[in-house]
């Protein structure tokens, strides 16, 4: 027998395993319309459904989108491989079959209660959301939880925080023309990495341009679907690796620590940070992450004639430790600017990709826009097929 709309309400106001569900839209708005009266419960049910709508326009999937992104005690104690309390798993689910209950709503059940079928529609469904929680939870490692279930980039912020970036490059491996082996290299490291066995910290350095970024973010994307997300760090912000760290230590997904065009002057006091870390010192590394670094530079500490020169007594173990940071890193890949027959290769298949012809005359000009700029690389392949665009 279905439930009536004031009784899914008594039931909701005693959630307490997801209380900050409640706190979310569409529940505020409905539980303002059933404690309103008269014409202002009509206005209550239109903000109910204009929030439906911004999640997508059906009740029950917007529903479980935000009971899987809900970063509450069971789920974190689940994470951890940890016993739940007996009555913390009892109140989960049945908590859950009273989201059950107020995710298969449908306009009729509140037109009958408004007394009026001139209302606006959305979509829902009757589902088992008990069942929908188990099979997450099942498979944990690849879904995640909080806010990592629904994204796959994340930055830290001034702030400490782990925070989504929302308009993430959602570049695939497929996109690429060219390096199949230098990409090869990185997508087996982090398969083995998905798969639990031995995995390398990499380096990807070489010329501008030719992709090194990119490759990382696209095969973050590639495995996101295997319970891999990827936090990028600033070289600033190297200071922080033991507090990332920590906070990510007992997710049971697996992180790709991402640092971008990274070179530190001799002095750098975050040099020793990323070196403890590539080290695995106990208090800068967590088993479930790697460090995926680029670099246009293979030795990554910048180095000038007065270090040789110095006036350091053992100067030559000091040297060898900037320089041998690279080292660290398990898994070194490099990437070269392409020659002539890659260069246009690249400009010829994002020509075709675009609708554009490539001939021979389109090669003469696009070695002569790399020219002007100084050197061929991929980049440069596209900001030339963009001028003919």
């Amino acid at each position: 027998m279905k439930q009536s709309i004031m009784t899914i309400y008594e039931r909701l106001l005693t959630v307490s395993v997801f209380s900050g569900v409640l706190e979310k839209p569409p529940f505020q708005s409905f539980f303002e319309y059933a404690e309103q009266t008269d014409r202002k419960k009509l206005r209550a049910y239109g903000k109910f459904v204009a929030e439906i709508y911004s999640l997508g326009g059906s009740l029950n999937d917007g529903v479980k989108k935000l009971l899987a992104e809900d970063e509450n005690v069971f789920v974190v104690t689940k994470g951890n491989k940890e016993q739940v309390p007996a009555c913390i798993e009892r109140a989960t689910w049945e908590e859950l079959n009273a989201f059950s209950a107020f995710s298969s709503l449908t306009k009729a059940d509140f037109a009958a209660d408004l007394k009026t079928d001139s209302i606006p529609d959305f979509e829902s469904k009757k589902e088992d959301l008990a069942d929908f929680y188990k099979k997450r939870l099942d498979k944990i490692g690849q879904y995640g939880y909080g806010v990592f279930a629904s994204y796959g980039m994340f930055r830290f912020s001034d702030e400490k925080k782990i925070e989504p970036i929302k308009s993430a490059d959602k570049i695939q491996t497929s996109h690429f023309i060219g390096y199949d082996e230098e990409r090869k290299k990185v997508l087996l490291n982090t398969e083995a990495f998905v798969k639990g066995r031995p995995a390398a910290n990499v380096l990807l350095f070489g010329d501008a341009g030719a992709g090194k970024s990119s490759t990382v973010k696209a095969i973050a994307n590639e495995y996101f679907s295997k319970g891999v997300r990827l936090i990028e760090l600033r070289k600033d912000q190297l200071y922080h690796l033991p507090l990332v760290m920590e906070k990510i230590a007992h997710n049971p997904l697996k992180f790709i620590l991402f640092i971008d065009d990274l070179s530190f002057l001799k002095s750098d006091d975050n040099f020793s940070m990323l070196k403890a870390a590539l080290e695995g010192s106990a208090s800068a590394r967590a088993k479930n992450c790697l460090i995926y670094a680029t670099s246009n530079r293979r030795h990554i500490v910048r180095e000038n004639f007065a270090d040789r020169e110095g006036a350091e007594v053992h100067r030559n173990d000091s040297l060898q430790e900037a320089l041998s940071l690279s080292e660290r890193f398990g898994l070194t890949v490099y990437f070269s600017k392409p020659n002539k027959f890659l260069y246009l290769k690249i400009v010829e298949e994002l020509m075709k990709r675009n609708g554009l012809t490539y001939t021979d005359e389109t090669g003469v000009q696009a070695e002569a826009f790399a020219l002007k700029k100084g050197n061929r690389s991929a980049r440069c392949a596209e900001q030339f097929v963009n001028s003919l665009l």
